[in-house]
């Protein structure tokens, strides 16, 4: 299957850095003289224009409860973090466990860059231009045995550098998980960077991963370990909830979030009078994934 991001999108569609300082200002010209950008692939049929936010956007406004419940708190609480030396344990059903370092498990493979949609469970988005690797690639260096079925992450706990982890907020450390089809789908990603840049250290440093058709808590950050299992692993919201956060949390418009509706979303950046956009099926990505839901209820397994 041809995906949007292999042969519709290339670097020239990410909008360059000296422009996505003063995006608001161009995106504002734009409009009055009737020009807009468009960054078009299957993935985005479904809008006329497609623009990545700003680096500022995207590295100033997010959600990363270790470094404080805030939208800001991450970028004014995450400088401290030590990303370097960094290691990540793999383990479970695989055939080569073991603890590595970001380089090893990155050896011998291609950092590509992927302009996703970002899509928050809070009902606001972004278009990121991420750069990293298939987590399928990593997987597959690992030696995944015939039993897995689940991929389960962990994120670091190290409360002396992340102060959201001083509060009993979540159970830390923060837990994720994915069904192993779904790891091992060529849109899943394992980002290193945004914009060609090292990962930020509130944006998830120095290696996480990226769902682009789940809700944006699905894609853990900062990264120390991955467990191949045959069971559903444990995941941070569900545990917490499970009535609001599903495992699947699959972005889906006909499915509202008990407080609110899901029907649309607000994009970071698009300035105080913006309309809200309608939320598509899987975020956009309904003909890359849909099929991995097949006779699935996804009310019920939501």
């Amino acid at each position: 299957m041809a995906y949007g991001w292999k042969n519709k999108l290339t670097a020239a569609d990410v909008t360059p850095e000296a422009a996505f300082w003063n995006r608001r200002q161009i995106m504002a010209g734009m409009a009055a003289a009737g020009v807009a950008g468009s960054i078009a692939g299957s993935a985005f049929a479904a809008q006329d224009a497609l623009v990545p936010n700003s680096f500022e956007d995207i590295t100033s406004y997010n959600n990363f409860y270790e470094f404080g419940t805030g939208k800001g708190d991450p970028a004014a609480n995450a400088g401290s973090l030590t990303t370097d030396p960094w290691e990540i344990t793999v383990d479970g059903l695989v055939d080569n466990p073991g603890t590595y370092s970001v380089a090893e498990l990155l050896d011998g493979l291609d950092i590509e860059e992927r302009i996703y949609r970002f899509r928050c469970v809070e009902a606001w988005a972004m278009v990121v231009p991420w750069n990293g690797v298939e987590l399928r690639d990593i997987l597959q260096k690992a030696g995944v045995q015939s039993d897995a079925k689940y991929v389960a992450f962990e994120t670091l706990y190290r409360p002396e550098e992340m102060p959201g982890q001083r509060l009993p907020s979540i159970p830390w450390p923060y837990v994720e998980g994915l069904r192993l089809d779904e790891a091992m789908h060529p849109l899943t990603l394992m980002a290193t960077g945004i914009y060609g840049k090292p990962m930020p250290n509130q944006n998830g440093a120095p290696i996480r991963l990226v769902v682009p058709w789940k809700y944006g808590f699905k894609s853990i950050k900062s990264i120390v370990k991955i467990t191949l299992t045959d069971r559903e692993p444990p995941t941070s919201w569900n545990t917490i909830n499970a009535r609001e956060y599903g495992f699947y949390s699959n972005v889906n418009p006909d499915v509202d979030h008990p407080r609110w509706s899901q029907a649309s979303h607000r994009v970071i950046g698009g300035g105080l009078f913006q309309k809200r956009e309608p939320t598509l099926m899987f975020n956009g990505y309904e003909e890359e994934v849909a099929s991995l839901y097949a006779g699935m209820d996804l009310r019920k397994d939501f």
